[in-house]
């Protein structure tokens, strides 16, 4: 789940396959890059302008669990490699995650632990798109299909393993793809890939619908249910290295969707009805997504499991891996059968990218597993601040 997790990740639902819904948002570039010499994040030195904790303080549930995750990556060696991040070190967020798990355990009031967090960390503020901090938050989820390790009548769409010949830098940047020569040459985009035949015998799993295959490469990953009623997880492993190029458009241009009424489950009813466009219309997307067997939850980027509410994918290029996080945004929940958008205040973790997801002004949040989380997913398409801690 690169997210893609992309995979994402590990990308967000609304941005990935509908794109902006308002003129308002389509003049702003939150995809704006940081120009040569520009940092990611400013540290807040006025106290007058730190957040408010308080309300984030009140609601804890399954974050020491992310946390827990985070560390268990840092503990890793290799984790190393991606520090220091704009000055901040590999021990500076191991120390500050172990501080803040103290923090949860100090028998607080949520007053007097906001005020705790605001006396022991220094906080950092993405200085997002306009360098004002405005970030744009999206949602992603793991999807939940039917398939079969073996190709039937009912299951003939791939998703793949990554090919032995792709090559990545240190950092997992996809390089490409070595020839015979040993040259490393850029790797096909997805129509050349599909229609060459170059991944056959790289089959992972059979999918029974093709616009699920493409639903699992936006996601980053999915959970797959057996036909003996096992449910298995699949998640992201790596790219062509291709950018990410969003399929709305050409979807609205033949379905006569109009860009506004565009949305996932309009997509998923068109292509129901028209399977036989949809080969055609993802071809649109270059970036094409590998795929590898995981046991238990679905992993983020930093190849640990990712927590509902709790996980957030950012630039890794820009951001620190693991770090601790404080959003504050508005975000969908399910209130009976509608969601609604609440005000919202909440720690998360940076455990996740995404292909879409690049620059300071966007971060995509992990809204859980199955339809109701793509549901929500969906809905997530709001303005905001985030947020690093680093202990002092």
């Amino acid at each position: 789940m690169k997210r893609l997790a992309i995979l994402a990740c590990a990308a967000g639902i609304m941005l990935l396959f509908t794109g902006c819904k308002t003129v308002e948002k389509e003049e702003i570039d939150y995809n704006a890059p940081l120009l040569p010499g520009e940092d990611a994040f400013v540290k807040i030195t006025d106290p007058a302008k730190l957040p408010d904790f308080r309300r984030a303080c009140r609601n804890l549930y399954s974050l020491e669990k992310a946390i827990d995750n985070s560390l268990n990556y840092l503990a890793k060696p290799s984790s190393e490699n991606h520090f220091p991040m704009q000055g901040i070190t590999h021990s500076e967020v191991k120390e500050s995650l172990n501080l803040f798990k103290d923090i949860i355990h100090s028998g607080l009031n949520p007053a007097q632990m906001s005020d705790r967090i605001k006396s022991e960390f220094d906080v950092y503020m993405s200085v997002g798109c306009d360098k004002r901090g405005t970030v744009l938050f999206t949602g992603y989820y793991t999807p939940i299909f039917s398939g079969s390790f073996e190709k039937t009548e009912r299951f003939k769409y791939p998703l793949y393993k990554s090919p032995d010949d792709l090559v990545k830098a240190d950092n997992g940047q996809i390089l490409g793809r070595e020839n015979a020569s040993g040259e490393i040459v850029p790797y096909p985009p997805r129509r050349e890939l599909v229609d060459s035949g170059m991944l056959d015998g790289l089959e992972l799993i059979y999918l029974e619908d093709p616009f699920e295959v493409y639903i699992a490469h936006v996601q980053g990953s999915a959970k797959i249910k057996l036909p003996d009623g096992r449910l298995i997880t699949v998640g992201y492993d790596a790219t062509n290295g291709h950018e990410y190029k969003s399929i709305s458009e050409k979807v609205s241009s033949v379905s006569g969707i109009p860009m506004d009424e565009m949305s996932l489950r309009a997509m998923i009813d068109y292509f129901s009805a028209n399977t036989g466009q949809v080969e055609d219309i993802v071809a649109q997307n270059p970036r094409f997504v590998f795929f590898r067997k995981s046991e238990g939850l679905p992993h983020g980027s930093i190849n640990e499991p990712v927590t509902r509410m709790r996980t957030i994918a950012t630039d890794k290029s820009i951001f620190p891996r693991a770090a601790l996080t404080f959003l504050d945004t508005s975000l969908p929940r399910l209130v009976g059968e509608n969601v609604v958008i609440y005000p919202y205040q909440g720690f998360m973790l940076d455990q996740d990218t995404g292909g879409a997801i690049r620059a300071p002004g966007r971060c995509d949040v992990y809204m859980g597993q199955g339809a109701k989380a793509g549901e929500v997913a969906g809905k997530t398409y709001e303005e905001g601040k985030l947020y690093y801690l680093i202990a002092k």
